[in-house]
C-alpha cells in the first residue's frame, strides 16, 4: 500500500480504516481508567494515525465471565492508520494487564457508512417519533 514519491524521498501511506473495542477491567478508579484510554489515544496519533471518533460505553454486564469478573468498561476508537502500526497497536493491549479484550477491525466502505450515519442520529427515528406521539 505504501507508494514512493520519486520527486522526493518523503514516503506517502494510504491510511485505512479500522475499529476497535477495548474491555478495560472494572476494579480500575475513574483516573486510571482515564490515563488508560489516553495513553491508547495517544499511541494512535504519534504514530500518523487520525483518530475519527471515540465512545465511552460505560460498565457493563459481560455475556460471560472474563478472569472472574462479570463486568468490564467498553471503549471504542474509530481511527484510520498505516496497517502496519495495527500489529504494534494490539501488542500495546496484550502487554497491558489492565485489558481484559480488545477486537480491532478493519472497516469497508458500507460500514463507514453505517458508522457516519449513526453517529449522525440517523437511526431509530421511527422509534422516537411513535414515543413523542404517545406521549401527547
Amino acid at each position: 500500500m505504501a507508494t514512493k514519491n520519486l520527486s522526493s524521498n518523503a514516503e506517502s501511506v494510504v491510511l485505512k480504516d479500522y475499529e476497535s473495542v477495548i474491555i478495560f477491567t472494572p476494579v480500575l478508579s475513574e483516573d486510571q481508567l482515564k490515563d488508560a484510554v489516553s495513553k491508547y489515544r495517544n499511541l494512535i496519533t504519534e504514530n500518523g494515525g487520525e483518530l475519527v471518533h471515540e465512545e465511552n460505553w460505560g460498565l457493563t454486564k459481560l455475556a460471560y465471565p472474563i478472569q472472574k469478573k462479570t463486568t468490564g468498561f467498553y471503549h471504542l476508537f474509530e481511527f484510520k492508520a498505516n496497517p502496519e502500526f495495527i500489529s504494534k497497536f494490539e501488542l500495546a493491549f496484550r502487554r497491558d494487564e489492565r485489558i481484559m479484550r480488545f477486537l480491532t477491525v478493519a472497516l469497508d466502505k458500507h460500514a463507514l457508512v453505517y458508522n457516519t450515519r449513526k453517529r449522525n442520529g440517523e437511526f431509530n427515528q421511527g422509534k422516537k417519533e411513535q414515543k413523542q406521539e404517545g406521549a401527547k
